[in-house]
């Protein structure tokens, strides 16, 4: 750990149902910051809500990354695919 800072051992939750007791060294300047930006009542909250939005955009830029890599069809007619019967045979209901 570096000098002159202080750290928080937090409890990192995987998922809904689960969680995982993990000892982490973060700095409390940082976590405190998170609080504030997000309103956040708990370091808990805060780290939880981190971790999510950084697996958000890890996988945004991943989709990001295909980006022209894929060949569409100049001939497809995204309008008419809008009115096409369903496979199934069943009408959708209106939003």
């Amino acid at each position: 750990m570096s000098k002159g800072l202080t750290y928080t051992i937090v409890c990192v939750r995987i998922d809904t149902l689960r969680t995982m007791a993990t000892n982490l060294a973060i700095d409390d300047k940082l976590i405190e910051e998170a609080q504030k930006l997000g309103g956040h009542k708990t370091k808990k909250d805060a780290v939880n809500t981190a971790l999510a939005e950084y697996i958000r955009h890890r996988n945004q830029l991943e989709i990001l990354s295909s980006f022209g890599t894929i060949d569409f069809d100049p001939r497809y007619d995204h309008k008419a695919a809008r009115h096409r019967k369903p496979m199934n045979g069943k009408k959708k209901k209106p939003a």
